[in-house]
């Protein structure tokens, strides 16, 4: 199959922006809970849709007050926070163009965004962020404003528009169409300096009513339960601002953290108890390595692996029963499945709130045998793929028949073609106008109304896509032999005491790999082996774990050609972090920048 096209589910509306849902809302469900916020003591307050409309309009007037004004554009640099929401719909009430920035950005990135995207004001989190501004503001000419989050920046904007009429809002508010810009949403970066992404009202629109009408069982539970989720993924990101905007028009209370680690994440998920989530594969690996890690400790290895694999077989039998290829779980298997959940899956749901049972997944592939196990312990990942240009999901596994190990088949009211050298394309309301000052960038992916994503995919006879690799990212040694990196570093990161891979030999005589370690699966590690502590520096010389890594590498190696193995590696005794601009903000890696700060480990892989 080379192109398939699923019709839309809802129609475009004609007139209007993204803010008119929190004024409707407001006045038709006024004492509705639409987002939970934390007070100073950590505990969870409802906002009903009546005082969360109050709150946006306040703000609003408060930014006429201090000059914003239909068309500007102004940057928001924060975590995920409650204040992000609210400003997002404020600016957007009275005609803003938002630009996120990533809170970990360094100057030099923020100084290329806000004067690239010409912004006029700036809204920071803290004085970190507000000094990182500072720095380059010399080199911003048109930045007038900036206010901080953690300085009262929200006070001292309703304050300033408390003379300012009602009506003077809903006049700017009436005045954005569907085509009127919402934001510019900068890519990530991992190939070069991040674009500028221009996002309409309409793109969100048609992305978050299909996906809401798609994915009834998820956005809209059942049996007297309201639909609630624990939004931690980063707001600078169009994946985390596609969950926002679609809570806030469809009613789905949401709550705000500002961290997405596991760590972090757990305590709030027993407080918040969501029904389903957003996040990224890494995320669900780390949870899943917990899991093993706590029942490794308690003595119970042995019976956790047991009821993996069985979790694993049961979604395996329901997947094949789903496509008319099996009878489904046998008798056995369901005994088993069912001792199984009373002791190690009802576990890992109570870890999530206990009332989880949906996800969707996003930013990067996840391994097939993953998303069966949650699969089987009660909780379907729906994985599904896009890019900033399509404002989040194009692509993403239908709720009622996943096929797993696939990113799914086209969401309602988009197309996918696989071009002729395997490229993946998309079409749909939902696909950006271009890149914001780049019009040559523009032409080179928009083409006769199809998007051409750079990645690479196969539709199979089912509509289902599966990606490959990426275009810009296949390698090629110096003896001609082509390959995707993904596939070694996705299988080597298979092995729990792996955190990344990297899989070098561009111009190289053969492949080669760079690999960093998970420090608490490390620490576990030592613990079960009763060796003493070691720093990630000393780890690196202990002989048993580099046999351990090696084992993950040959594993590796068995899915590809010989020709294609990785040859040799290097256990780095540091870890990529986004800090250091070696990772996304969706925890993927920067290639390029991880190539350039490790040159000379890489170099020395390939010394005779």
């Amino acid at each position: 199959m080379r192109e398939l096209t699923v019709p839309a589910l809802v129609t475009a509306p004609q007139a209007g922006g993204l803010a008119d849902a929190v004024f409707e809302r407001g006045t038709a469900e006024p004492d509705r809970v639409v987002l939970s916020r934390k007070d100073d003591g950590g505990v969870w307050r409802d906002v009903t849709a009546a005082r969360f409309r109050d709150e946006v309009l306040a703000l609003a007037r408060g930014l006429l007050a201090e000059g914003v004004r239909f068309g500007d554009r102004v940057a928001l640099m924060s975590r995920t926070r409650y204040e992000w929401t609210l400003f997002d719909f404020a600016l957007w009430a009275v005609g803003a163009q938002v630009v996120p920035v990533y809170p970990t950005a360094s100057a030099e990135q923020v100084q290329w965004m806000l004067q690239d995207s010409e912004v006029s004001a700036a809204v920071v989190e803290h004085e970190d962020h507000a000094m990182t501004v500072g720095s380059v503001i010399h080199r911003l000419p048109l930045l007038k404003r900036l206010w901080q989050l953690d300085a009262g920046a929200e006070r001292q904007l309703v304050q300033a528009g408390a003379q300012v009429d009602d009506d003077v809002v809903h006049r700017h508010r009436m005045a954005i169409t569907p085509d009127s810009v919402a934001t510019i949403v900068y890519t990530s970066g991992t190939l070069g300096r991040p674009k500028g992404c221009v996002l309409t009202h309409a793109n969100f629109m048609a992305e978050c009513d299909n996906i809401v009408e798609r994915y009834q069982p998820v956005f809209r539970a059942g049996g007297g339960e309201p639909p609630c989720t624990l939004l931690f993924l980063p707001l600078a990101h169009v994946f985390g601002r596609m969950v926002e905007v679609a809570g806030v028009r469809h009613g789905v209370r949401m709550g705000h953290q500002p961290d997405m680690t596991a760590t972090a994440l757990l305590p709030d998920f027993a407080t918040f108890r969501p029904t389903f989530v957003l996040a990224v594969p890494y995320l669900f690996e780390r949870i899943y390595q917990a899991a093993r890690r706590r029942a490794e400790t308690e003595g119970r290895l042995a019976a956790f692996d047991r009821a993996a694999d069985v979790a694993v077989r049961y979604a395996e039998a329901v997947e094949d029963r789903a496509f008319g290829t099996g009878p489904g779980p046998g008798p056995a298997l369901r005994v088993q499945h069912q001792v199984f959940d009373r002791l190690v899956y009802g576990r890992l749901r109570a870890s999530m709130g206990g009332r989880c049972r949906y996800a969707m997944s996003g930013g990067s592939a996840m391994d097939r045998r993953l998303g069966l196990f949650f699969d089987g312990a009660g909780l379907r990942i729906h994985e599904g793929y896009g890019l900033t240009e399509t404002t989040a999901a194009s692509v993403a596994n239908p709720p009622e028949q996943p096929r797993f190990g696939t990113v799914g088949r086209p969401i309602p009211g988009t197309a996918v073609r696989i071009a002729e050298d395997g490229e993946i394309w998309l079409r749909g309301r939902q696909v950006f106008q271009g890149y914001h000052n780049h019009p040559a960038a523009t032409a080179d992916v928009l083409r006769d109304g199809w998007l051409a994503t750079g990645d690479l995919g196969a539709l199979d006879d089912d509509g289902y896509l599966t990606i490959t690799g990426r275009k810009k990212e296949i390698l090629v040694t110096s003896s001609g032999k082509s390959l995707s990196p993904t596939v070694l570093e996705e299988r080597v990161r298979d092995h729990p005491l792996v955190d990344r891979c990297l899989v070098v030999g561009n111009d190289r005589p053969y492949v080669a790999a760079l690999v960093t370690l998970d420090s608490d699966a490390v620490e576990h590690w030592l613990a079960m082996r009763h060796k003493p502590e070691l720093s990630l520096s000393e780890l690196v010389r202990d002989s048993d774990l580099e046999a351990e890594i090696r084992r993950a590498v040959v594993a590796a190696n068995t899915r590809v050609s010989q020709a294609e193995a990785i040859r040799t590696f290097r256990i780095l005794g540091v870890r990529f972090t986004e800090e250091q601009g070696l990772l996304t903000p969706s925890l993927k890696l920067k290639r390029r920048a991880v190539e350039k700060a490790y040159s000379a480990e890489i170099e020395a892989l390939y010394r005779t």
